[in-house]
């Protein structure tokens, strides 16, 4: 068997939350951690040395996006995604998974694999497990997700199983067509919808299999965040302590919280870009909309507490609300910086929360709700 080129070195827990390390070809990432997402080889309006001076060690790419434009084999070409993109940190790359439940108007799956008509150009593209590890060995990045089949919530459970099931099969053959494994890891992605028994099952079965990394997957799709944990809770116990444990898609700050608390490590979102383009922001004051009036005259900045560069550049609050109501790409800027500074500092203070024991991560969770409140008038 290949050396496996990716670890996770446990340092640390409180109750189920663990703070480790995991090692990847190109660097170390302190966990729980949470990865800016770059969908098209860029996290929108920031630059790599942005994203490493507000404390990122890791970055999500999607292989779908990547696949259709500019394409694998211009990456090739080029020297991989990791110099393509100037990135010289670790990357995860989705497989496409998403996609089958995100353009599903314009996807017929099957046994073989997934066929996509692409939006952008009406072309078909059919993506097979073995061409889904082939593009992400062929792009280098450090972690390559399993193709898996992300189906809608709620599905019934005759469906779900299959779905599940199909999904194993697909990763059979993923784990027998990779020739790179001593280069990208791959993770396989637990999947079960809403039926606690069929995730338990699926996640010892994936558990069985020796896998570099775990996944969650088909969670925080419209479900309430109660059966989000409770679907997480049933499924950390069964898998390995020794290998990372990872919640796709989730961002909202409480939701990170509550799951990091349930024994998960890794995360990503496209939430704090998102919403900071739209003019939410989180502090630890509570979350602001730029767009309130109530910020046209406040010379103050963001977040005095904060040592982004939107609130320590001397632009004040009225000026970030100026610029968002102008529709300034600098306004969208400033206000995905502070939200991915926001969300590195959580993650810091997870990690110094979980060394310090029980009380500190309970009392971290206080401040993550007030966080999430809207801000009081005044702060």
């Amino acid at each position: 068997m290949a050396t496996r080129c990716s670890s996770f070195d446990l340092l640390g827990t409180a109750g189920a939350a663990r703070t480790g390390v995991l090692h990847l070809p190109h660097g170390s990432v302190p966990t729980p951690a949470f990865m800016p997402v770059g969908t098209r080889g860029t996290v929108r309006g920031l630059t790599p040395r942005d994203l490493r001076g507000l404390g990122a060690s890791m970055v999500l790419a999607n292989t779908y996006h990547l696949w259709v434009r500019p394409g694998h084999e211009d990456l090739r070409a080029l020297g991989g995604l990791h110099r393509f993109m100037g990135w010289d940190g670790p990357i995860l790359t989705d497989s496409g998974g998403f996609q089958v439940f995100s353009l599903k108007e314009h996807v017929k799956v099957s046994e073989d694999g997934v066929r996509f008509r692409s939006p952008l150009d009406g072309q078909h593209r059919h993506l097979t497990p073995e061409l889904a590890v082939e593009i992400q060995e062929t792009f280098g990045v450090d972690v390559a997700m399993a193709l898996d089949e992300c189906i809608e919530v709620p599905a019934t459970r005759d469906r779900t199983a299959s779905s599940t099931d199909r999904t194993t099969r697909w990763l059979h053959r993923q784990l027998t067509s990779r020739r790179q494994p001593d280069r990208t890891a791959l993770f396989g992605i637990v999947q079960g919808g809403l039926f606690t028994d069929l995730r338990v099952a699926h996640a010892q079965e994936l558990a069985s299999l020796d896998l570099d990394g775990y996944a969650i997957g088909g969670l925080s799709v419209g479900e309430p965040q109660e059966t989000m944990f409770e679907m997480v809770e049933a499924v950390t116990p069964h898998l390995p302590t020794d290998r990372v444990r990872y919640l796709m898609g989730v961002g909202k700050p409480l939701d990170i919280y509550g799951a990091v608390l349930r024994g998960v490590d890794l995360f990503d979102c496209v939430l704090p870009t998102r919403v900071g383009r739209h003019g939410l922001v989180w502090t630890w004051h509570g979350r602001m909309n730029m767009k309130n009036a109530r910020y046209r005259l406040d010379d103050r900045p963001l977040d005095a507490g904060c040592t982004c560069e939107a609130c320590t550049g001397g632009f004040s609050r009225a000026y970030l609300r100026h610029l968002y109501v102008t529709d300034e790409l600098l306004g969208k800027r400033l206000l995905s910086v502070h939200n991915l500074h926001f969300y590195q500092d959580l993650m810091r203070r997870l990690r110094g929360a979980i060394g310090a024991g029980d009380e500190a991560v309970s009392a971290l969770g206080a401040q993550v709700a007030a966080a999430s409140e809207p801000a009081p008038e005044g702060a």
